[in-house]
């Protein structure tokens, strides 16, 4: 198999993590609610004061923390200026205390570029490693192997791939909280029923600049080197700020939190549905006799 369609799935990720990793959140129909909330949702009686709605976030944010995994259905949708745009759907089982995934994904974002990538594949993260399925028909030029293997430290030929992707496996829905609480108009806009829960949405805002001094205070997910290649790279895509509405239920979790982010070429939006929020993910890496490492294929091109 060659190397254009797993270039593909972590140019799709990275593209996401850059932003998510200073803004750390989800979209989908979140592009159309990202838009400045009518004037009338501010004036109804039943909102709650900016200091209720902080504690509200607040609360989630620690039983979110404690909770450590959930199953989850997100929607990622890029504009046409960003490598063509598309959409990317993403669900299954994601932990954030250990970091762990096991999603499948599909979407054009899968395709565009490379008409011979699959449209659909299962990602598996663990530890200091990535799985994908290629499938049974790739499966025959890896050796009938149908798992390739990609350390997330990164080897020469890489970079670009795993620190895409490791940074998506930090953006976890108790960071995300963590942000909008930076947020200096955090509010709360009304109840609404999402995927047939009753939940309080709330919603805030931040600059680019509110953004960075925000993850500044909360750097401690990223080293000094991938700190300024972040910004670096937000500075390319020209992100000036984003919209993020989240919605918690009763028990205090959220069930939805949706972002749309402004860049100079358009804007990203990003729609995360969660529930069954647990203890720990139920997350597996494949068989090793199914397994074929892509470092080894990197160094048979290095000697090549």
């Amino acid at each position: 198999m060659g190397m254009t369609a797993w270039k593909r799935a972590g140019v799709s990720l990275t593209a996401v993590a850059v932003i998510a990793g200073v803004a750390g959140c989800q979209d989908g129909d979140g592009g159309k609610k990202a838009a400045p909330a009518p004037a009338k949702a501010t004036a109804e009686p039943q909102l709650q004061s900016h200091e209720a709605v902080t504690k509200v976030i607040q609360a989630a944010y620690k039983k979110t923390s404690a909770a450590k995994s959930a199953k989850i259905r997100m929607t990622i949708t890029m504009p046409a200026a960003m490598d063509g745009g598309g959409t990317m759907e993403m669900t299954g089982v994601q932990g954030w205390d250990p970091a762990a995934m096991d999603i499948t994904m599909k979407g054009s974002l899968m395709t565009v570029g490379d008409p011979d990538a699959p449209e659909q594949m299962r990602m598996i993260m663990l530890g200091d490693a990535m799985y994908m399925d290629v499938g049974a028909e790739r499966a025959a030029e890896l050796d009938g192997k149908r798992w390739m293997k990609v350390g997330l430290k990164g080897q020469k030929g890489q970079e670009d791939l795993t620190g895409g992707l490791q940074s998506s496996m930090n953006q976890d829905p108790a960071q995300q909280l963590a942000l909008l609480l930076e947020s200096p108009n955090l509010k709360h806009i009304g109840a609404e029923k999402i995927n047939g829960v009753q939940a309080q949405h709330y919603k805030g805002t931040l600059s680019f600049e509110q953004m960075l001094d925000a993850n500044k205070a909360k750097s401690a997910t990223l080293s000094k080197e991938e700190r300024e290649k972040l910004i670096a790279n937000v500075g390319k895509i020209g992100l000036k700020g984003y919209d993020t509405d989240v919605w918690v239920d009763a028990a205090g979790y959220p069930v939805r939190m949706v972002v749309g982010m402004t860049t100079a070429v358009g804007t990203v939006h990003m729609k995360g549905d969660y529930t069954d929020y647990g203890p720990k993910a139920t997350v597996e890496a494949p068989p090793a006799k199914d397994t074929y490492d892509l470092s080894e294929m990197l160094k048979g091109l290095d000697q090549s």
